[in-house]
């Protein structure tokens, strides 16, 4: 795992020296700002010296390490032995250098802090959070050998200032400390870190095996039945809170407020929805989740409602909600809010209701009291989805409503690594970067193969092994019917390669499952996949086939709608070429982004696959150390 390394002794010889702030940034290997520089400089001493005067000097400091799985960092991770026990022993430090914090509107879970804009999560809650991740993914904490205690150090603060914060009350995983309790801190570490080398303890932790990560319907199966609880950090937890408490207010002020919540692929859009989903149902509150996409809800249907009619009928459409009631729901949670569309009206509306229709957004406000949008911008990848948060906020505010921006930083998909989704939005010009060498990070596996061949291989031994694995490609091949002898036609060539697109509708065709279930199914194996039945979805492995709609030409990729077979590709006066473009790079992303371990790439034009080989040039392989997997679920 990712961290930079040291004693305490040695924090303060690199700080006397002067060179801290380099070195980390240095281990890390991400730009670093010079505010970054200074909180290190200033609370890394402070920790040092409280560490040093408290007998602790070999204790091991981690510092900015990496959660397994995520692109989060923790501020500190001390590794040392336990003084009573004498076993491994840990303390995860956030220090803040914040001077004054109150309570956010009566909330003991959200705080504001001076000079910071908006509502922020309670510093205990925050480690609190990274303690329980922790114990949830590595193996050296499992069945609790290894105690692990939290604690979050206000070394600027006295306890006046910060007296909202004592409200709420702690455990080991979120003591709260203010530079006036000084004392109490250093007894504190005593207690659970003794005067001896930590770098056994380090060692230990660094190498850990990690649990694999948990497929977000298995999760949301337990979430509503079981009523598990999943570990949410940071900004995930932020938005949950907000929700929770919006709709708190909602109920005893009579205020009505939007929440919209953007992040990228992997940052745990969906892991909330379903959270809060399950908070609120459980607190008996008028709640549904919706979506644009039916393979994501006929799935949470399937996995989540499974035995239970109550539960199946949570699950809706964004076109459900026509003749709805005004504020009829307590929350309506938006998933997939990127596709929302224009209107609600289909070829089946009836007149009358067609002549009434409002705007798609409109209707969805209108439902609920707390209305709540999770979307990603770069998902957009039909023409009519209009879903963003300029669009959403935009017409909230005509509304005189409230609204709460959340913004998702951190990447839970694609093994934790932030760096892979970055270099796929400079790899198809999305965020106006460049096309950059993919070194690897440790976190991710890419690979450009020769052959669809080659990938199936690949893939079919992790699938084997009991991981998750899919091929899917872009819609560059026609899509049949089924035979009359119920078998798919091979439609995508490749050579003397071929195979069936996913089955079109929901019934399935032979052993193949129907679309919804083409990336859940086991048996969805063997089909390649679209776009439109891979998006909202996860697996370990994603074999990705890039079809002649987009190509290497000068050393940039470009795009050609002519070879898309997408039937709304056809009319450029109902679709420009702008936006042929763009939705055409934003499908890529989407089917590159899907991978959890790993992603193999296979383009069918020769020069495309000579130019991203000389891109994928991997010095750092995959370093994580995944426990055995289990077989996914079947249904």
């Amino acid at each position: 795992m990712s961290a930079f390394r040291t004693s305490a002794d040695g924090l303060l010889r690199y700080r006397n020296r002067g060179d801290l702030a380099d070195r980390i940034a240095e281990r890390i290997g991400h730009n670093v700002g010079a505010a970054e520089r200074r909180s290190w400089d200033r609370s890394l001493a402070v920790l040092g010296q409280d560490l040093v005067d408290a007998g602790l000097g070999q204790v091991e400091v981690l510092v900015e390490y990496q959660l397994p799985l995520t692109s989060k960092r923790i501020d500190v991770v001390l590794a040392g032995t336990h003084p009573r026990v004498g076993g491994d022993s840990y303390v995860v430090v956030e220090l803040k250098q914040w001077s004054r914090v109150e309570s956010y509107e009566g909330s003991a879970r959200l705080v504001l802090v001076e000079h910071a804009s908006g509502p922020r999560l309670h510093p205990g809650v925050q480690v609190e959070d990274y303690c329980e991740y922790l114990t949830d993914f590595l193996g050296v904490l499992s069945h609790g050998r290894s105690p692990i205690a939290g604690v979050a150090y206000l070394h600027n603060a006295v306890d006046r200032d910060v007296a909202d914060l004592y409200e709420r009350e702690p455990t080991e995983l979120s003591r709260i400390f203010t530079g006036q309790r000084r004392g109490q801190f250093l007894d504190h570490l005593r207690s659970h870190l003794a005067p001896a080398s930590g770098a056994a303890a380090a060692d230990r932790f660094l190498t850990s095996s990690v649990r694999p990560s948990r497929h977000l319907l298995s999760y949301a199966a337990a979430e509503l039945k079981e009523r598990t609880h999943f570990t949410l950090l940071d900004e995930q937890r932020l938005a949950y809170e907000l929700v929770l408490h919006a709709v708190e207010r909602a109920r005893s002020a009579d205020r009505k407020s939007v929440v919209v919540v953007s992040g990228g692929p992997g940052s745990g859009k969906s892991v909330i929805a379903l959270s809060v989903l399950g908070e609120l149902a459980r607190q008996q509150r008028a709640v549904m989740h919706t979506t644009g996409s039916r393979s994501f809800t006929q799935t949470l249907r399937r996995y989540a409602g499974k035995g239970s009619t109550r539960l199946r009928n949570l699950f809706g459409y964004f076109n459900s909600f026509m003749a709805a009631e005004r504020n009829g729901l307590d929350v309506l949670i938006c998933d997939e809010a990127h596709r929302i569309r224009e209107t609600s009206v289909n070829r089946f509306t009836p007149r009358a209701t067609r002549d009434r229709a409002r705007p798609q957004i409109d209707e969805l406000i209108a439902a609920a009291r707390v209305p709540v949008f999770l979307l990603d911008e770069h998902q957009v990848v039909k023409p009519g989805e209009l879903g963003n948060v300029e669009v959403i906020s935009a017409h909230a505010k005509k509304l005189d409503l409230d609204v709460e921006l959340v913004s998702l930083h951190d990447q839970f998909r694609c093994g934790g690594s932030d760096a892979y989704e970055g270099w796929v939005l400079d790899l198809l010009g999305l965020d106006g970067g460049e096309p950059s060498v993919w070194a690897g990070d440790g976190r991710f596996d890419l690979r450009v193969v020769g052959s669809p061949q080659e990938m199936e291989a690949f893939l079919r031994e992790k699938q084997s092994a009991g991981e998750t694995a899919r091929m899917s490609a872009g819609y560059c091949w026609p899509w049949s019917d089924p035979r009359r002898d119920e078998s798919l036609v091979p439609d995508v060539q490749v050579g003397d390669w071929a195979r069936p697109w996913n089955v079109k509708s929901d019934r399935s065709v032979g052993e193949a499952p129907g679309s919804a279930f083409w990336a859940t199914d086991p048996h969805g194996f063997g089909q390649v996949g679209c776009v439109y039945t891979a998006q909202g979805f996860e697996y370990e492995w994603s074999g990705v086939i890039i079809g002649p709609d987009l190509v290497a030409r000068d050393g940039r990729l470009v795009t050609q709608r002519a070879e898309s077979r997408d039937p709304a590709f056809r009319s450029r006066k109902a679709l420009g070429d702008a936006e042929a473009d763009r939705l055409i790079r934003n499908t890529y992303k989407v089917l590159m982004t899907r991978g959890m371990r790993g992603t193999l790439l296979y383009s069918t034009d020769a020069e495309t696959r000579d130019w991203l080989r000389s891109l994928v040039r991997v010095e750092r392989g995959l370093e994580t150390i995944y426990e055995r997997a289990a077989r996914p679920p079947t249904v």
